[in-house]
């Protein structure tokens, strides 16, 4: 028997976020332990927690899970492990440990589907060099698969939201359009391989160009999108930025899909959500949807230029907007 596996759950990789203005309010006042050396916690909204251990090294950690984003076991864990390794790498760190997090309906799904979602991981982890080392799992009406992940790096290399300066280029290392292909994929079973080879494909490479680069702003675009994420990062540093709505980057059948109406509810409170801090005038409502697409496992927003990654912006002093598209 074959099993859809998006079939088995209500949403479908980082667009089954819970929405960005429920979630601020859900974290909003807590802030914790003050520590000098947390380095980042929950101010910013940022893609880790960073802890300085010594002068000059500091330890990220993050956790990312959600429920199946393809019908293939095995790709399914490949995508959702290159994700959650993605905040490591957005941080400007290498990944040193994970721990995997499982959920599975075991009297509904097959065990070897786990296992084949496991082997997935794994063989991603490998490719980053990280070795998985056990993890936790539970019984749950809905499958869900995500790691843990610790890395290093070195503290003055630190890269993170809220370091955006006036006059510097935006960049994205990855095409957008995953969120409305994967919808499709969920609605119709039709396959997309160039939105799998997106979604696996690790964010080493980007975050090494940025770090050789001297960049000390970025994120990765996942399941707030384009607009959402960058509109997190321009007002955690306290600038504005422009996108060039031509230059940004779109994966085949992204455009069809969209036009035949394959658009998450992630993707649409995505855009109500950042919609009154944008001046979104100049594009149309299509254009704004795929700008606010729900990514999973996307690509990274480096507030520099690096090899490989089209210029698609740039900040600039803090305006009345904190996004204007153009």
């Amino acid at each position: 028997m074959k099993h859809r596996l998006t079939q088995y759950a209500h949403g479908g990789g980082c667009a089954c976020k819970i929405p960005p203005d429920e979630l601020e309010s859900m974290v909003s006042g807590l802030l914790g332990d003050v520590s000098p050396q947390l380095l980042v916690g929950l101010d910013s909204g940022d893609d880790a927690a960073v802890v300085q251990i010594s002068d000059r090294t500091a330890i990220v950690s993050t956790a990312d899970f959600f429920t199946p984003v393809v019908d293939d076991a095995y790709d399914w864990g490949r995508i959702a492990a290159a994700n959650a390794l993605s905040d490591v790498y957005a941080m400007g760190a290498a990944p040193i440990l994970a721990i995997n997090l499982l959920c599975w309906p075991r009297n509904v799904l097959p065990l070897d589907l786990v296992q084949q979602v496991l082997q997935g991981a794994t063989d991603i982890a490998a490719q980053a060099g990280c070795p998985i080392a056990g993890g936790h799992s539970v019984d749950d009406p809905e499958p869900k698969y995500g790691m843990a992940v610790t890395g290093t790096c070195a503290a003055e290399q630190l890269m993170r939201n809220d370091a955006g300066q006036p006059g510097v280029p935006l960049s994205l290392s990855k095409p957008l359009g995953i969120g409305v292909l994967n919808s499709r994929h969920k609605a119709t079973g039709e396959t997309f391989p160039q939105a799998v080879e997106v979604m696996t494909t690790l964010n080493a490479q980007a975050a090494a160009n940025a770090l050789a680069a001297g960049i000390r702003c970025a994120t990765d675009v996942t399941g707030f999108g384009l607009l959402g994420h960058l509109f997190k990062l321009a007002r955690a540093s306290g600038v504005s930025a422009v996108v060039d709505s031509a230059a940004v980057p779109y994966l085949e059948g992204a455009r069809e899909a969209l036009r035949d109406g394959y658009v998450s509810g992630g993707t649409q409170r995505n855009l109500e959500w950042v919609r009154p801090h944008c001046d979104l005038s100049a594009i149309s409502e299509a254009e704004a949807l795929l700008l606010a697409d729900a990514q999973t496992s996307g690509g990274l927003l480096v507030a520099g230029e690096i090899p490989g990654a089209p210029v698609i912006g740039e900040l600039v002093p803090r305006g009345e907007k904190v996004i204007t598209v153009r």
